[in-house]
């Protein structure tokens, strides 16, 4: 344990890796802290197990736009590694990759096992040392230099040290916000967290009937105290409890603060590919058609067959109701109900379900030419610990792939400065 390491990074997560592996690339003595007993813990699950680990935005002004007010912080970091570089990245590595829907790019096998194996398999090339199952209690600073990390097994001595332990998000993944205690500590100012994207769970209970149930390219309207305040579009996927996918996650912030002030709900278009006239046309003909069939069934003409019980429940009429039963004032009741199905919201899941969290280190307290802290220079910060927002779709894993890159070669270049 009397080894001075160049670089010490604490968190073996997708940034740690990054950080370490592009450290050592570059001649540098790496040693990689992890608390789990394995590697990339959150990495292995991200994006249902698929891994979205980028998004086709290459631009970096467009893309930057999607990371909110911290953009005007993040031109020089992206400068130094973009999309395009974490593209070549993977490619070089023979892990090729495929784009989907809103630009998300996933590796071709859909497997974030891949990813991961990947970094242990450079992380070896490169004579990374791996020290797992190690638990960090604390950073020791001297005259403004960090010089070694307190562990549960001792002491380790470094030149550079790179914080990369994830925010509050999955803790069961390793996410505990131990940095934000160190930073805070050595006197920097954290902004705690609450969850971002996070699934929301509804009062309505028939969801646990359609769970697994996705509706792609789904209109919502979202409701405070029935007064309409956001339009957004993209996939839902209904859960056991309530909703979740791409759109829903990144509306999830706005509901938490709505659910402060007053009832929130969701009205959900169930029929976006039709014009309301048309769709008033198409049922009006199916009914006088089909005269003995019983309404849900039509219903499923138009709509997933399983959202037909709750459509018919929220315009108060029975499942065994046949079309000729129908009235022009019940018609219009299912138009008005499959255009819009409202559900009201119960709460926002907890941090062990939240994607990332919002919130965490200061942006001012950054260089983000080198992702240094300005208080101590041989210290970098990296990934989910800054406070920086941004949507689901690719973007954090991003984040982490270019604050890790760019700490990795500060670091190592810090080292040759010595």
């Amino acid at each position: 344990m009397n080894t001075i390491w160049d670089v010490i990074v604490i968190g073996g997560g997708a940034s740690g890796m990054m950080a370490a592996v592009t450290a050592a690339s570059l001649g540098r003595k790496v040693l990689i802290l992890e608390k789990n007993p394995t590697l990339g813990k959150k990495l292995r699950i991200t994006g249902g197990g698929r891994c979205n680990i980028t998004n086709a935005t290459f631009v970096n002004r467009q893309l930057l736009a999607r990371y909110g007010e911290a953009s005007k912080f993040l031109f020089s970091t992206f400068a130094q590694h973009s999309v395009n570089d974490s593209l070549n990245f993977f490619h070089q590595h023979n892990l090729p990759t495929k784009e989907e829907a809103e630009r998300r790019i996933f590796p071709l096998s859909e497997k974030a096992e891949d990813v991961a194996l990947l970094f242990e398999s450079l992380l070896q090339k490169y004579q990374v040392k791996v020290l797992t199952d190690i638990t960090v209690s604390d950073l020791i600073q001297n005259t403004g230099q960090i010089v070694s990390v307190q562990t549960n097994q001792g002491i380790f001595k470094g030149d550079n040290f790179i914080i990369a332990t994830g925010g509050t998000s999955r803790p069961d993944t390793g996410s505990t916000g131990d940095g934000y205690s160190w930073l805070q500590k050595l006197g920097h100012t954290v902004i705690y967290p609450t969850p971002s994207l996070v699934p929301i769970v509804l009062k309505d209970t028939w969801v646990n009937s359609v769970s697994g149930l996705s509706l792609n390219d789904c209109p919502i309207n979202l409701y405070q105290d029935q007064k309409l305040f956001l339009k957004t579009k993209g996939k839902v996927l209904f859960t056991h409890q309530g909703l979740s996918g791409p759109s829903i996650l990144n509306i999830s912030s706005i509901i938490g603060d709505g659910l402060q002030h007053g009832i929130v709900t969701l009205k959900l278009n169930l029929t976006a590919q039709l014009k309301e006239e048309e769709l008033n046309q198409n049922l009006a003909k199916l009914l006088i058609e089909n005269p003995n069939k019983l309404v849900k069934n039509i219903l499923s003409n138009f709509i997933p067959a399983a959202l037909a019980l709750p459509v018919l429940d929220v315009c108060n009429l029975n499942v065994n109701t046949k079309a000729n039963q129908v009235t022009r004032k019940d018609r219009h009741a299912l138009i008005s109900t499959v255009r819009g199905l409202p559900v009201e919201v119960s709460r926002l899941l907890g941090p062990e379900k939240a994607i990332i969290a919002s919130g965490g280190l200061s942006l001012n307290e950054v260089d983000f030419k080198t992702m240094a802290s300005k208080l101590y220079p041989n210290l970098f910060i990296i990934g989910d610990l800054l406070n920086i927002n941004r949507p689901s779709g690719g973007y954090s894993l991003q984040l982490c792939w270019t604050t890790g890159y760019v700490a990795g070669v500060s670091s190592a270049q810090s080292v040759s400065a010595v």
